[in-house]
């Protein structure tokens, strides 16, 4: 669950983005999307989310959102599965779902003149599925045998420790795929009921991107999702952060051990977090000037690859890292990141850091954009983080107005080596 990415990121040229304009859109029955038109090529970019995900499930209907949400294109209204198919490649047009912890997304694209077949096909899609008892049996047996597979991981299982001691029995301390139990024991009437929970007009999120105007979008929306239920389940409470610093192995038969690590992270909306944003990827990045990189990898040759993100999610905010040593190296490791949290939270990062970071992250920003598909999805994304219309135009600006005296602040409030777990999925030695 931790590890999922949240949201894909919007990317264009520089100068488009300059030119981008996002409208908000509001269809005659009250449901609102934002927009990006571009008449160039005739195709359009459609994205949707239900707010909720697998989050929604009980504890005992662990993974019912996640079959469902696998069997929604497994034939809708009087097709089938395989005439489902064939209508949707007749049209050229591309669906796809997935149950994410936090939410259910829909992705559509389609030619412009196929459109209003394919809004239709759609529409069926997400309100009459079938849920056949035979696209059920199967779908099942690929989910079960994923969840088998899973148990042979290192990451999955270092990924799901660390979710139960962090959230216990809150829905975050589960994986949202269930288990080979709550999974088997699922009945049709399970998907149905999910579906009906999951799948509502209150936690709906919408954006569109190419040939499409705000005139047309309006109705469109209505047609495809006006149908739906007016109110889905209830959305899980907060999670309680429950993981005392510390150290947890998993045994676990392999020569290299994998390694997820953590504490408590901070909101997206906090004014802060900015801040902490250049703080991680000073020390924590993917780039190889990276401290973690330099001192772990570089340096030490302990590691291939290391790694620290900020993860928000809808009930829990988290600052997590992961890496894979040899068995030998493991302890050694972790007493270096150790060493690099306490000297950043101390210390802060230096003039040159900062001034690297903000040219990285804003250079690198306008530079992945790229197409109707990551534009709709990331204006999508910006509408459930609660983040402003005009965000990807600001956003550049946000970076470059933090100072040095913000980063140095902020570190001594972030970073909390004292406060960090470590979950080591292997046979390390020195621990």
């Amino acid at each position: 669950m931790i590890l999922r990415a949240l949201f894909a990121v919007l990317a264009l040229s520089l100068p488009a983005q300059a030119e981008m304009q996002i409208q908000s859109v509001t269809s005659p029955g009250g449901i609102t999307a934002w927009l990006v038109e571009d008449h160039n090529i005739p195709f359009t970019a459609l994205e949707i989310q239900f707010k909720g995900g697998t989050s929604l499930d009980t504890p005992d209907k662990r993974g019912a959102v996640n079959l469902m949400t696998a069997l929604i294109e497994e034939g809708a209204a009087d097709m089938d599965s395989r005439a489902f198919a064939e209508a949707r490649d007749s049209l050229a047009a591309n669906f796809s779902f997935d149950a994410g912890t936090d939410s259910i997304g829909v992705s559509a694209s389609f030619l412009t003149e196929n459109r209003d077949s394919a809004i239709a096909l759609l529409q069926q899609a997400l309100n009459a599925p079938r849920f056949d008892q035979d696209a059920v049996d199967r779908v099942r047996e690929q989910v079960l045998s994923m969840l088998r597979s899973d148990e042979k991981d290192p990451d999955t299982i270092g990924s799901q420790t660390f979710d139960a001691l962090a959230f216990g029995d809150h829905p975050y301390g589960s994986s949202g795929d269930g288990t080979l139990a709550t999974v088997a024991a699922l009945t049709r009437d399970d998907i149905l009921a999910a579906h009906k929970g999951a799948l509502a007009r209150d936690r709906i999120f919408v954006a569109a991107a190419g040939d499409i105007t705000a005139a047309e979008l309006g109705p469109l929306l209505d047609q495809l999702l006006g149908d739906l239920p007016a109110t889905g389940a209830p959305l899980p409470p907060r999670a309680d952060w429950r993981l005392p610093p510390g150290v947890t192995v998993k045994d676990f038969p392999t020569p290299q051990s994998s390694v997820l690590f953590g504490h408590v992270g901070i909101p997206r909306d906090d004014p802060d977090f900015f801040a902490a944003f250049i703080l991680n990827e000073a020390l924590g990045g993917g780039r190889f000037t990276a401290r973690l990189m330099s001192e772990v990898r570089e340096k030490r040759g302990l590691t291939y690859g290391i790694g620290s993100y900020l993860v928000n999610m809808d009930q829990a905010d988290m600052y997590l890292g992961q890496f894979s040593a040899s068995n030998d190296k493991v302890a050694e490791a972790i007493q270096v990141l150790r060493d690099e949290w306490a000297k950043i939270g101390a210390e802060g990062i230096t003039e040159e850091e900062l001034a690297t970071t903000k040219t990285y992250l804003t250079g690198s920003y306008p530079l992945r954009f790229d197409g109707n598909g990551p534009i709709a999805s990331i204006l999508v994304g910006m509408q459930m983080q609660g983040l402003p219309i005009d965000y990807a135009v600001t956003r550049n600006d946000k970076i470059n107005a933090v100072t040095m005296e913000d980063v140095q602040r902020v570190a001594r409030r972030l970073y909390l080596p004292e406060a960090l777990h470590f979950v080591v999925v292997g046979q390390p030695t020195g621990l």
